[in-house]
Parts: structure tokens; sequence; C-alpha cells
């Protein structure tokens, strides 16, 4: 059985990623890209669908150790595990170095004391665990072959082959470094080049201290904002500049529940917000590349904006299930692609205007093209905004007067309009300014429940959602407007669990609720990190401090964070780790920074 989510590191060279348990268990990998088929998808089955352990040696009918401690290697993302066993100490250092050339998957075990006996147990199973590969010898190297896709494995350690798995059994003393290595290359080409695990250690964590020398932030919270940078830039697909939501697929919003959905895709949402806390830490060139990839995505086209692309802009992510893999703890169907890649989803217009209003005010050199695209996109919306949608939140069930998508419609023509007054695009000045005004009395009075002093999910619904926790963050009223205090209030009223973290809106269990699927999902921590910021904005600095230290403690031992929180079961739940949830806890750091709501 794989281990809890937040039993899992991260590795990765922005273009894959790696998630490596306690135990020394590499159970997800996807090769070449993110999107790929895994060659480790144990992390949703079984050990049969493919894994790489390496660490102590332990009875067959025994549960793999832990390791005793783990941390990455200072602000990298160079991880290093150490077991101590009656024999000694040894040490595993996992990392994946940014890439020049084939895509590697690097393990070095040190002896720290005494003579340690260990490991490599590697299984390999290609298209989501379905394919056994044929595994042979090729000049001294031992490489798994099937279909378009080779796998090579190098290591000086003596190796063998039984029941259709790669062993090594070793020992290490005091000094000793031994490394393993896999590569990928497609099968049709020649073998990759061998493997320096020494240099590329090296060069790996050059390149990470190099990196986060160009953050801005030092403020009380830097080692929480600094790995969520870390985690934000090792999503990024480098070669276009495209950002994931997840690295993974089918971590369940609900443990043996249905809510389990591919994010390894580029959502604009998603992206842009996490270019909005990049460019606020001092990562320009970030920024640069995915505004970019946007303008190659949307390719003059922003009648049809989609609110999610594949890394490098594809637009068709057909929705599979994978029938053969069991899931994470049983919690099927397992997903492949996705389908709400073609829901209207107004609100994308908003962030997307945001994030490239905010890469202007910072300076990004000018882009004629992307004030053209910002123009484009507020024509479309001066006929479309008044329409239902799905909104932020996908829903599955019928199209609804979202409130959120109305204000980020609104969200996106006050930018446009800012553009425009500095002098930097031409445009409808004043019929804009008339459409931004009918947009803010459309809501303000078909969205606000008077009764209740509120804003709702939707025109006519009595359902609250964290989403119009944005409201006074975005610029729409005033934090000290009543009607957005009565809205935090309520919000914490009606959608805050018993430890005091955030739902994203009602469900209903076994009936379908509005979101058209049935069950419940966990707390959603990018909303509890909102009601910190909106906490903060209305003077309750204190509890906004308190909170969003709370929500810190979540982390797992290395600072990552799912998408959601079960606060049933104590566990992280959804896709990990999720840019989603690192970017507002970001944005809540950099603001309690600046109101010096922080403890001594």
């Amino acid at each position: 059985m794989a281990g809890r989510i937040e039993d899992y590191a991260l590795i990765g060279d922005m273009q894959t990623a790696a998630l490596v348990c306690r135990d020394g268990t590499v159970d997800w990998l996807c090769l070449p890209r993110f999107d790929s088929h895994a060659i480790f998808a144990g992390l949703l089955g079984t050990e049969e669908h493919g894994f790489w352990r390496l660490g102590p040696a332990h009875a067959s009918d025994a549960e793999p150790p832990s390791a005793a401690r783990r941390t990455y290697r200072g602000d990298s993302l160079v991880l290093e595990s150490e077991w101590d066993t009656p024999r000694g100490t040894v040490r595993v250092t996992d990392f994946m170095p940014p890439r020049d050339g084939a895509p590697q998957l690097i393990r070095i075990v040190e002896g720290v004391s005494g003579r340690v006996p260990m490991r490599s147990e590697l299984r390999m199973r290609f298209s989501y665990g379905r394919v056994v590969p044929w595994v042979h010898k090729h000049e001294g190297r031992t490489v798994a072959v099937a279909g378009p896709d080779s796998v090579w494995f190098d290591t000086e350690a003596e190796t063998y082959g039984e029941a259709l798995t790669t062993y090594a059994d070793f020992t290490v003393a005091p000094g000793d470094r031994i490394a393993f290595t896999i590569s990928w290359e497609p099968s049709h080409k020649k073998p990759p080049a061998l493997p320096e695990p020494e240099q590329s250690l090296t060069a790996t964590e050059d390149f990470w201290r190099d990196w986060v020398e160009h953050c801005t932030y030092h403020g009380p919270y830097r080692e929480a904002v600094v790995r969520s940078l870390i985690t934000l830039k090792a999503l990024t697909y480098a070669p276009t500049g495209g950002i994931v939501a997840a690295p993974t697929t089918s971590l369940p919003e609900e443990i043996g529940g249905v809510r389990n959905w591919d994010y390894r895709y580029t959502w604009l949402r998603d992206a842009a917000i996490t270019l909005s806390s990049l460019l606020r830490t001092g990562y320009r060139e970030e920024a640069r590349a995915w505004r970019e990839w946007l303008l190659r995505a949307v390719a003059g086209d922003p009648e049809n904006l989609q609110i999610m692309y594949g890394i490098a802009g594809e637009r068709e992510l057909g929705e599979a299930e994978l029938d053969w893999l069991p899931g994470y703890e049983n919690s099927t169907p397992v997903r492949v692609g996705n389908g709400a890649a073609h829901q209207l989803q107004l609100d994308v217009y908003g962030e997307v205007t945001e994030a490239l209003h905010l890469a202007h005010m910072t300076g990004l050199a000018r882009n004629d093209y992307a004030s053209v695209l910002q123009l484009k996109l507020i024509q479309y919306l001066e006929d479309h905004w008044n329409e239902p949608d799905e909104g932020i939140w996908e829903v599955r069930g019928p199209r609804r007067h979202f409130v959120h998508s109305k204000v980020m419609a609104w969200v996106a023509v006050d930018r446009t309009i800012k553009l425009i007054e500095s002098g930097d695009a031409d445009g409808p000045l004043e019929r804009w300014k008339q459409l931004r005004d009918d947009i803010h009395r459309d809501v303000c009075e078909k969205g606000y429940d008077k009764e209740r002093n509120t804003f709702t999910q939707s025109y006519g619904s009595r359902e609250l959602d964290a989403s119009l926790l944005l409201i006074p963050q975005m610029g729409f009223l005033p934090p000290d407007d009543k009607r957005v205090i009565g809205t935090i209030e309520a919000i914490q009223r009606e959608l805050s669990t018993s430890d005091g973290f955030i739902l994203r809106y009602p469900t209903d269990g076994d009936d379908e609720g509005v979101d058209g699927l049935p069950g419940d999902e966990g707390a959603f921590l990018a909303c509890s990190f909102w009601m910190a910021d909106d906490l903060a904005m209305i003077g309750r600095v204190d509890e906004a401090r308190r909170l969003f230290e709370k929500l810190l403690s979540l982390r797992n031992d290395l600072g990552l964070l799912a998408e959601e929180w079960d606060p049933r079961l104590k566990r992280q739940v959804g896709n990990f780790p999720q840019a989603f949830s690192h970017v507002p806890l970001i944005d809540t750091a950099l603001r309690l920074t600046a109101s010096g709501a922080y403890g001594g």
C-alpha cells in the first residue's frame, strides 16, 4: 500500500517529477513529461504497478523501515533521507538534475556509520502499471523497453533479476558512496549518455542555490515562502513556461470517494496566480516565459479560450478512466485527462488579465500582442459576462450565475481600463467604464443577500462559497465595506470546519450537490489562506496570524501541502503538492509581514 500523501517528498527537473516515500520508495514518476504515462504508478495501485525502493534490507514479510530523518539539502530540491539501523546509519540522496539531455532520477547511497546491508528493488511498469517491459542487458547496461519508451538503469552495484524485478543487494560502510540512476530515452534512439551522479549532484545544488538567491522576500516566514517558491518552480515545465497545477492525478479529495482528477495540466487560473506570487517575490523571468506560453496557447483565438491547456499548449485533454488501477486507498476512478477543459469559466478572464496587469506594473518588458490579447478578452466578456458558467470550482452540475465569476469579469475590465489609461493600449475607454459599472451593480444587486448581510455563491441562491473571500483582495469592494465584513463572518459561521479551516462550499454527502457530484471533501487549503488574508485586511491581524500559523502546521515535514485537509481523518488529501495551496501561502505571508502581524 502507498504511504499517506504527506509521507511523500517531491523531487523534479522542471519537466517531470517523482514522489519519494519515507521508506525510500519512489511510487510515482511519469517520463519524460509531467503528463506522460507513469513508469511507477504504485501510488495509485499496488507494487505490481511499478515502484523503486532503495533502503536498508529487511525481511520479506516485514514492512520496509521508514527513514528516521529526512530533509531537503538547504534551499534545494535535493532530498536526503537517513536510516538508523542496528548495524549503523545510512543516507540516501535523491534528486533529478535540471535536464540537459535525457531525464534522470539519481539516487546516491552513502554509509554514515557501521556496515549497513542495503537493497535496491526496481520494478518498472509502463503505461500506468499496465505494461511489463522487456528488461535485458545492452553493452553492460540494464534497459527496459516497451513500445516507444526505454528506461536505462545504471549502477556499479551488482544486479540480478527475479520475479520481473531488478534487485541489487550490497553493504555500505562509512565513506562508501554507491549511485543508482534511471534515464529515459525514446526506444528507437541510441542509448543515453552514461550518468555522472556526483557532477550532477553538484550542478543541481548550484542551480537551486542560484535560483533562490533571486528571492526578494526576507521576512519572518522566509523558510515557508522559499520552500513554496521552490515547489512552484518545480511545477514549471521549463521548455514552454507552462505550469502544472500538481504533478499527480487522482489523489482523492475524499478517501474512498470519486472526486479524483488529473491535475498535470496548465490551468490558466492556477498559472496566473502562481505568476502573481513569483512576480511579488522577484521572479520576473518565469512571468515572461509564462506570458509567452499564454500567447502561444491562445494563439489569436481568445473567443475560444480554454480554462486549461496541456503544458505545451495542447487543447485536447480528453478524460479517460484507468480501470486496471484500484486507486489510492481504493479511491476510484483513476482518471487521466480532464473533461473540464472545455467548460465555460468566466473568472479565468479576470485571473489572466490580473496576471498580465501585474507583469506590466512590475516592469516586465512590454509585449504588444499581450496587450492586443487583453483587449480581445474584454471584447469577448462584453458580450458574455452575463451568461451562467461552471465557475471556479468546475462544477459538473448545471451552469449558474456564480458571483465570483462576475467579480472576476469586473477585474478583467477594471485592469484593462487601467492599461488604457496608462497609455499602453487603445480601447473604448468610456464604454468599458460603463461596462465595469454595470457588472459591479449587477453583482451587488443580484449576488447579495441583504437579510443575512452576505454575498452568495450564485444569483438567487442561499449557499455560500469561499471564493467570495477574494472580493476585497481583488479590489471589488474595500475591506471595511459592511458587505465584505458580513460575508467573511458568514463564511466563518457556515463553511468552517471544527478545527477552523474553510470548506469551498457545502456538499451533500451521498446526494449530488451544486457541483453535480456525490460525496464530500476536505477543507480546501487555499480558501483557508484566503480567510487569513481577509482577516488581516479587516484589521483582525492576530486572528489572521493564528490561522496562518495553524495552516503552516499542516505542511508535512518537508514543507509541502496537498490540495485539501481532511478534518476528520487529520491528514492531507487531494493532488500533491498543489500549486493552488502554496501560492496563497506566499501571498498571506507577504500580507502578514507587511502588516507586522507575526509572532516573535
